[in-house]
């Protein structure tokens, strides 16, 4: 069996609703399973993908992490089949994934910033939240952008969610 996760990619933003999306199969049984978890509340699901003869499929399912406890903002999908014969979780991909409403209660979207020089994340932030100190929700938001806050460069796209 083989499963390749289109979506969501690595680090991308994501809300309450998370689409998952891909292509799996090669088994006659092709059914998968879904875990959203960041080690302390987890939302699991399943879905059926391939033509049950052994093709691959597309598939595409919504995790609803509205009600989910999680208390960091960076998630884990996972997506795997479980063995019939022991129930080990077998061919699991693992995309991490940062939670929106975490950084900023009610998120909704994000949009993006693209850095001018001279800017620092502390201006930035004052634009687009009325207050300097909130700097830190734009460092959680871009793990892959920012990863040291003191440094930021002109060109890079910095994404500012917004509730």
């Amino acid at each position: 069996m083989s499963i390749d996760v289109q979506q969501p990619r690595s680090y991308d933003l994501v809300g309450s609703s998370i689409q998952i999306a891909g292509v799996a199969g090669g088994a006659f049984e092709a059914s998968f399973n879904y875990r959203v978890h960041e080690g302390h509340d987890e939302v699991t699901g399943a879905f059926m993908a391939g033509d049950g003869i052994g093709g691959h499929g597309q598939f595409q399912v919504t995790a609803d992490v509205s009600g989910a406890a999680f208390t960091l903002d960076r998630l884990f999908v996972e997506v795997y089949w479980t063995s019939p014969k022991d129930g080990e979780e077998l061919d699991k991909v693992i995309v991490p994934v940062v939670w929106g409403p975490r950084i900023v209660p009610g998120y909704r979207v994000y949009q993006e910033h693209v850095v001018q020089p001279g800017e620092t994340l502390w201006g930035i932030a004052v634009q687009y939240y009325g207050d300097g100190n909130l700097y830190h929700r734009l460092v959680a938001a871009n793990p892959q952008t920012i990863t040291d806050p003191n440094v930021i460069n002109p060109g890079d796209v910095v994404r500012v969610p917004q509730s």
